[in-house]
């Protein structure tokens, strides 16, 4: 049964809807301010890696074109490597996430936030990182969370 959070933030509404996305998941959860939507999935390995003495953490920010309603007008559809913004904001995610697991962990973890809708007022990377948190306290991974994130700025020069 899917159950939806929606919490006033800034004047504006954050939902959380988590149990109606990608179930063979650890954790995912679909959060949405405005019309911007990112599915955001979190997954472990079943089996510790051995050979390993530090955490396989791989965060994933995935953004196309489409999500924003820009299609590409080459005959070449495909998306190209992420761009700056989605580097930088999938590393915002990883180091907000990476002190929070244990120091013992040795299971490969996958988060993979997935923008699936952008209007311009909502930033998607808020969304991402709250979800990213979201996932991961609903999974069996165990992770000492939750965290979040604002954007802070100054409006009118003051």
């Amino acid at each position: 049964m899917p159950e939806v959070l929606e919490r006033s933030l800034g004047g504006r509404v954050l939902g959380i809807e988590a149990g109606r996305f990608v179930r063979q998941a650890n954790g995912a959860v679909a959060v949405t301010c405005g019309n911007t939507i990112v599915l955001v999935t979190a997954c472990a390995a079943s089996e510790p890696r051995e050979d390993m003495d530090f955490l396989s953490l791989t965060v994933d920010y995935e953004e196309s074109l489409n999500a924003a309603g820009k299609i590409p007008g080459s005959f070449v559809r495909c998306e190209e490597r992420p761009g700056e913004e989605a580097i930088i904001t999938a590393r915002l995610i990883d180091r907000s996430l990476r002190p929070r697991f244990s120091r013992e962990l040795r299971h490969d973890v996958q988060v993979v936030a997935t923008v699936l809708s952008v209007d311009q007022e909502h930033d998607p990377d808020v969304c991402a990182l709250i979800g990213a948190s979201a996932a991961l306290m609903l999974s069996d991974v165990p992770f000492s969370g939750p965290i979040s994130a604002v954007h802070v700025g100054y409006i009118d020069g003051g």
